[in-house]
């Protein structure tokens, strides 16, 4: 399914990931209380108004049905859409269920003016990333029939070696990946949760974005090493004339 954004000349979107919450509010994970963080992050857009925020996955810790509620609970703070694409720790099942109502929506496809959106499912049977035959069908018809002049991916793992203990949980088809994007020229970047850890480079001429974690970040370091910095997400800014910016926020 497609949603088609009403006609402006810019729009501002949202991307949190790797909420990591639990049954309850209170729960810890990693030394943090991440339904804290995120219930920060979202009273701070309820002033800022996005046009929409995009989830990019992990975002229960214990992929409960009651974490599943929380997050429910907590995103009915905000008056736009909510998008989804799963991380490796959730449950796709309870996420489908969950975007049966307000304010989160299952479409896979975003329209904007100059702009298309697509959100790509890495989840696999592993930790590890994963991008299966029929998703690669399924972009490569996203960008064929996309009107827009852009295209930009989100998804959860990160799609290239990032050179620490994360990558032992990357993306186990990267060479399909990377064929797909080369085989559009429309499209322009990715960006991805997954690394916890807020970083921007460029690949074959195609921009990457990590965003930061609401809950915890991880330092990028051989070892698995965490660092409670608060509570954080990245700002997109797309332009109907094709221009594209970002933004790494932090409370």
């Amino acid at each position: 399914m497609q949603y088609v954004f009403s006609p402006k000349n810019a729009y501002r979107l949202v991307q949190i990931t790797d909420c990591h919450l639990l049954q309850s509010a209170d729960g810890y994970y990693q030394q943090v209380q991440p339904a804290k963080h995120l219930a920060a992050i979202i009273r701070q857009l309820q002033t800022e108004l996005p046009d929409a925020v995009i989830l990019t996955g992990d975002l229960t810790q214990d992929h409960s049905e009651a974490s599943y509620s929380l997050l429910a609970e907590l995103m009915q703070g905000l008056n736009c859409p909510v998008f989804i694409t799963p991380g490796n720790h959730d449950d796709e099942t309870m996420l489908k269920q969950l975007c049966v109502a307000p304010p989160f929506r299952i479409d896979q496809s975003l329209q904007l003016q100059g702009w298309q959106l697509v959100l790509l499912n890495t989840k696999g049977a592993t930790p590890a990333g994963v991008f299966p035959k029929a998703q690669q069908q399924w972009l490569a018809q996203q960008c064929r029939d996309s009107t827009q002049a852009n295209i930009w991916l989100f998804c959860h793992h990160h799609p290239v070696p990032l050179n620490c203990f994360i990558d032992k949980h990357g993306q186990q088809d990267q060479a399909a990946l990377w064929y797909s994007i080369k085989a559009h020229p429309q499209i322009r970047g990715i960006a991805h949760g997954h690394a916890h850890y807020a970083y921007q480079r460029q690949e074959q001429g195609i921009n990457i974005v990590g965003c930061p974690a609401s809950s915890v970040q991880f330092s990028p370091s051989a070892q698995w090493q965490t660092v409670n910095a608060g509570p954080q997400w990245c700002d997109w800014h797309f332009s109907a004339d094709g221009e594209v910016s970002w933004q790494f926020r932090r409370l």
